[in-house]
């Protein structure tokens, strides 16, 4: 269980319960299942969630593998579920045309909605089909299902496990994030894009201050961005590390929903008259007295145009500065589902118009889908592009996650309009990746370098102003009758988890330090085995220093990196039941519960054990610490080597429903369970 403590705690008394909701918490009220009659959720909370739709897009059918391999022949609400084909849609081989035909049979014998390759990224089909839409909470086997927020859906990934539970049981589960409310402040300024705040957020607040949060966006700068402005902040919430990006319901929002009801018309089954006047009528808002866990201020009127990278959405620099490093270019991307709507299209259609493309670069075009590219067909903006020397690709994904044509070679730069830039994520390893607005894209490509729009026209790039910033962790007040309440227990379930510490101090420990890649497609290795290549590529040694029944304890961001589950199963391997640590990798978090792996977030241990073994080099140490968690109390005391108590701290309630998966022995039992009843 991921927790945030001070909130956990805040959360442990009734007298404080009956405090008011953040929008986040009211949307999943409406969607948590067999809550106890009058019972609020706030954030730290498990629930089970039904939610308004699950998509998932060329990895249908490895989660369809894995339904049938639960048992299930019958998706529980094929109204729920949402297939789109949308990554590798440029490769034509046998086996990729093979998996595609499997996914579209089986979505048709199922009954549920499906779209083919060439229709468009599934996120940008999500919302033009109204599956996401204002005030509910959607999801989806993928990491920018945050961009749900920008049209005020509560949109958060869930992994492939979770997809097969919700296909088979309709529903799922999940711990309600801290969450953080980011006001934006001030009129932005001509030329400074929806991409430019985002990325300019990534860069400035980089220090995790967003990690495993949900997002509000408030401010009175918010009503002044336009909804596509709103998808590409909210898509690129991912990058900043948060859960969930959402945008408020209000009139620009309202007039978005009409203007698409003209296109669709009115026998739509989400979008249609009835659904925008209940939407009109209900504008939600978070309550006045709602708790959040930080508030990050910032003022769009200092912002300029802002370019990240390269190779990390954590460096991000004025447009300014970059332009007059004349860094060359050999390749520019207007691609992906963070910035190839049909305004983006026309945005740089209009910086392309009456030039071409620079002879030493290549320019790659796609649009979010296949409606877009007929709009901006009709519109003209399409040929403009195509015009200037660009190079069409198939509505969809590709270049941005290093699939297709046009992928950047060794030694090459890249400028792109998409939301990740990691190194070799979009070609080699030894190439540059840069992230930049529709506008700076094309007019980067015109330059043949890094460069502005003002600059096709020989003027000098606007300096960048200092960036008026602030961030604020409000201090809650606790209440004194901490050890009051009583949580139920299910049998089969433990009161109390205890053992000794183990310390592994680093940040960020990886999923390949936890589980080599090397062993990750080896389907025949034991438990055994699993468990003595536990933590291998972190510690050669952890094997001959642990013990089973130890609790790991960590520093920030434990179990970043790819989604292999192994990277859990190998701890439970190894005796272990609980893994502690200062804050952890949502897709690690998820994957432990799902396999019946418990975690803990208590920063404030990590910094008590930094303190103590600060001299210590050794990489992992056997701390001579005991950590016991009263389940029941939902408490949790450490004790040093001579039986001194060094931390006495509330931590969420673990409720019967997250027991009853853990009982189960995880979530693949409890739906196999739920199949039977």
């Amino acid at each position: 269980m991921r927790i945030n403590n001070q909130l956990k705690r805040l959360f442990s008394t009734t007298s404080v319960r009956s405090r008011g909701q953040n929008l986040t918490e009211k949307i999943v009220q409406k969607y948590a299942q067999d809550l106890p009659n009058g019972k609020k959720v706030y954030s730290g909370d498990y629930v089970t969630i039904k939610p308004a739709h699950c998509m998932s897009h060329d990895n249908s059918w490895p989660v369809a593998t894995k339904f049938m391999g639960l048992g299930a022949t019958k998706v529980k609400d094929n109204r729920q579920i949402v297939c789109t084909l949308d990554h590798d849609v440029q490769n034509k081989s046998e086996k990729n045309l093979t998996k595609y035909s499997n996914i579209e049979n089986f979505a048709n014998e199922q009954g549920i909605d499906f779209y083919p390759a060439g229709r468009g990224i599934g996120h940008q089909i999500m919302i033009e089909e109204g599956y996401a839409f204002p005030l509910n909470l959607t999801v989806a086997s993928d990491s920018h299902s945050n961009t749900y927020g920008g049209i005020g859906s509560l949109g958060t990934p869930i992994v492939r496990t979770d997809a097969a539970s919700i296909w088979a049981t309709g529903q799922t589960w999940w711990q309600i994030p801290p969450v953080a409310k980011v006001e934006l402040v001030g009129d932005l300024p001509r030329g400074v894009t929806g991409k430019d705040i985002i990325v300019t957020l990534c860069g400035i607040f980089n220090k995790d201050e967003v990690l495993n949060h949900a997002i509000e966006f408030v401010g009175s700068g918010v009503s002044k961005l336009s909804i596509d402005y709103r998808l590409t902040i909210a898509n690129m919430t991912t990058e900043w590390g948060a859960l969930s990006g959402l945008f408020p319901i209000d009139d620009k929002l309202i007039e978005f929903y009409q203007n698409r009801l003209n296109k669709v018309g009115s026998s739509h089954p989400r979008i249609n008259t009835k659904t925008i006047e209940s939407l009109t009528k209900n504008k939600e808002i978070g309550d006045s007295d709602a708790i959040y866990a930080k508030h990050l201020t910032i003022d769009l009127s200092t912002l300029s145009p802002y370019v990240s990278g390269p190779n990390s959405v954590k460096i991000s620099n004025p447009l300014s500065k970059l332009s007059n490093e004349n860094i060359p270019i050999n390749k520019a991307y207007l691609v992906s589902c963070t910035n190839s709507r049909l305004s983006d299209i026309k945005a740089a259609a209009n910086i392309l118009k009456g030039h071409k493309i620079h002879p030493n670069v290549e320019f790659y075009v796609a649009a979010a889908s296949s409606l877009v590219q007929k709009d901006a067909e009709i519109d003209g903006a399409w040929q403009t592009i195509l015009d200037s020397g660009a190079k069409p690709l198939p509505a969809g994904c590709g270049p941005c996650i290093g699939l297709g044509s046009g992928l950047l070679k060794d030694g090459e730069v890249g400028i792109s309009a998409t939301n990740r830039n990691f190194k070799g994520r979009m070609g080699s390893k030894d190439a540059l990746a840069y992230l930049a607005s529709p506008e700076v894209v094309a007019a980067s490509a015109i330059l043949g370098k890094i460069g502005s729009p003002e600059e096709i026209e020989g003027k000098i790039p606007k300096s960048a102003e200092e960036i008026v910033k602030n961030i604020e962790i409000p201090k809650q007040e606790l209440s004194s009758n901490e050890d009051s309440g009583s949580v139920e227990i299910l049998p089969g379930f433990p009161t109390e988890i205890t053992g000794e510490l183990l310390l592994c101090d680093a940040d960020n420990i990886n999923t390949d330090g936890i589980y080599p890649g090397k062993y990750t497609y080896q389907d025949d290795i034991t438990k055994q085995q699993m468990s003595e290549v536990c933590m291998e590529n972190y510690d050669p040694n952890f094997k001959n220093i642990s013990k089973p029944n130890d609790i790991i304890i960590s520093g920030y961001n434990f179990g970043t990196g790819s989604s292999r589950e192994q990277a859990a199963t190998c701890i439970l391997a190894r005796g272990m039941k609980l893994i502690v640590a200062g804050s952890f990798g949502n897709i690690f978090s998820r994957n432990s519960i799902n396999n019946a792996l418990l975690t803990l977030e208590i920063p404030e241990l990590i910094e008590k054990l930094r303190i103590k073994f600060a001299n210590n080099n050794e990489l992992t140490i056997r701390t001579g610490w005991i950590l016991k968690w009263d389940v029941t109390k939902a408490l949790v005391i450490v004790v040093d080597e001579n039986g001194k108590e060094i931390l006495k701290q509330k931590v969420g309630e673990l409720g019967t429903n997250l027991q009853d998966i853990i009982v189960k022995g995880g979530l693949e039992g409890w739906v196999k369970s739920e199949l039977t009843k």
